[in-house]
């Protein structure tokens, strides 16, 4: 009998299943067991009996057979919950089942539960008036980060091996990053978004919380390709976890930038980080670069108004009614911006998205990696509010997504990589690439991984 849920990566459970050494069932009711006992607060929904059933027919021969899988609810299983992370809507149930949760169960995942988010993905930091406060595996007075924090909690925390998660502002690499996960945001289009999609400000890309480099690459593998129903979605790219070790990137032009999109970082941190990434440099042969122009035009107020007419639509006449059930960021959000945003918003987005697009291009003109911090400083109290200073250097509150919002502006992919502690508190490295160089990265993740291991799991898991 498996007591405690496996503590390796996916792949080497898969391994061990069709190996004999644990059964899927096995697997399941130690999951189940160990979130029982939790402290962490990660999970929001359970179908355990329907899991438990699904796991009695398990085919280990598929690329993630018999494996426990969390869904972050802001993603959708049809007939489970779809609240959106919110109150008004804690009874709606899910219609359809989104696609790339449907090619994961189509490989052999096992759904069995809901992850916890920060309320509409807005904020980083997952704790709302729904569920309550989700708590770091490495530091339970300390957040997971957002808004995919309930699955990065729950992966690092040792309760199950893999989590969907989503990435509209950064929100697959911070908690990666504050919880010691390998977070990939995707170029656009990579994995889609189908069947019902509505593309919005066209930033966000979905993914998987992962505790190895080979489980992100199987998780492409599997996700991967384009679907009629998102027609912005890309044709489909083979081979992603066959090709690890095998990609060239000797020579390759890095910039390392410590203050991209103008961050200010904790100097601790920034000295751990930097030490990493001069390894990587060294070891992988990569061709620094300094003195790149890294400036990015900055978006301004009108690119958060947007976002809130989405979620303002969304609640429709629930609102002004519903403020008092919306976490605090939310409900000042949509009270600051409500009657704000019209034709001369609009057109400022779309000129500052080009400016931004430019910028980026030219960069990637001049460099060909771009390394950086996935965040400003190590993970904040669990509660919030969400920091203004960093390492004792105060920057204000939109200090906090700065590090991570272009990639998804300009529709890039940027990976976050386990790079160290500091206070005890896992850090990440994010590598950048220009569009549809995710193999790079992988690469360049993968000699981190080999060169300098990182725990897959928290200390003391499971937590």
């Amino acid at each position: 009998m498996t007591d405690t849920p496996w503590q390796g990566d996916a792949c080497s459970l898969v391994d061990e299943f069709r190996a004999g050494r644990r059964s899927p069932k096995e697997e399941l009711q130690a999951t189940l067991s160990a979130i029982a006992t939790s402290s962490l607060n990660c999970i929001s929904f359970l179908d355990g009996d329907g899991a438990l059933e699904r796991a009695e027919h398990a085919d280990v021969s598929l690329p993630f057979g018999g494996v426990p899988m969390a869904v972050k609810e802001l993603d959708y299983v049809k007939g489970w919950p779809s609240t959106e992370a919110s109150v008004p809507f804690a009874d709606r149930k899910s219609e359809h089942t989104s696609t790339m949760v449907s090619r994961l169960i189509a490989a052999g995942a096992n759904h069995f539960g809901l992850t916890t988010a920060s309320e509409f993905g807005g904020v980083n930091v997952t704790r709302t008036v729904l569920n309550g406060v989700t708590r770091n595996p490495w530091d339970t007075t300390r957040t997971p980060g957002g808004s995919s924090g309930g699955g990065a909690a729950g992966v690092a925390g040792g309760l199950f091996t893999l989590g969907t998660g989503g990435d509209g502002g950064g929100s697959i690499r911070i908690p990666a990053g504050f919880t010691g996960l390998v977070g990939l945001k995707s170029t656009f289009g990579r994995i889609p978004r189908g069947p019902h999609v509505e593309y919005g400000n066209l930033t966000v890309t979905t993914g998987g919380m992962t505790r190895s480099v080979r489980d992100t690459a199987r998780w492409f593998d599997v996700c991967n390709g384009h679907h009629a129903s998102d027609p912005l979605s890309l044709p489909r790219v083979e081979g992603w976890e066959n090709a690890l070790g095998t990609v060239n990137v000797a020579g390759l032009r890095v910039a390392i930038v410590q203050d991209w999109d103008g961050a200010v970082l904790s100097p601790a941190m920034w000295n751990v980080l930097l030490e990493a990434a001069d390894h990587l440099v060294a070891s992988a042969g990569l061709r620094r670069i300094d003195g790149v122009n890294t400036e990015l035009p900055r978006m301004g107020a009108a690119w958060s108004i947007s976002g809130m007419i989405e979620i303002r639509a969304a609640l429709g006449d629930m609102w002004p009614a519903c403020a008092d059930d919306l976490t605090p960021e939310m409900r000042a959000g949509l009270q600051l911006t409500e009657g704000r945003y019209g034709e001369a918003e609009r057109t400022k987005i779309e000129a500052r998205r080009a400016a931004v697009n430019l910028r980026m291009s030219q960069i990637f003109d001049e460099v060909d990696l771009v390394i950086t911090a996935t965040n400003p400083d190590i993970a904040f109290p669990a509660e919030g509010p969400l920091p203004n200073t960093f390492g004792g250097i105060k920057a204000g509150g939109a200090n906090n997504g700065l590090l991570t919002f272009p990639c998804n502006l300009h529709g890039n992919p940027g990976i976050s990589v386990p790079a160290g502690f500091v206070d005890g508190l896992p850090v990440g490295l994010q590598i950048i690439g220009p569009h549809f160089s995710e193999q790079i990265l992988l690469e360049l993740a993968l000699r981190l991984e080999r060169e300098r291991p990182w725990p897959l799991v928290a200390t003391g898991a499971p937590i």
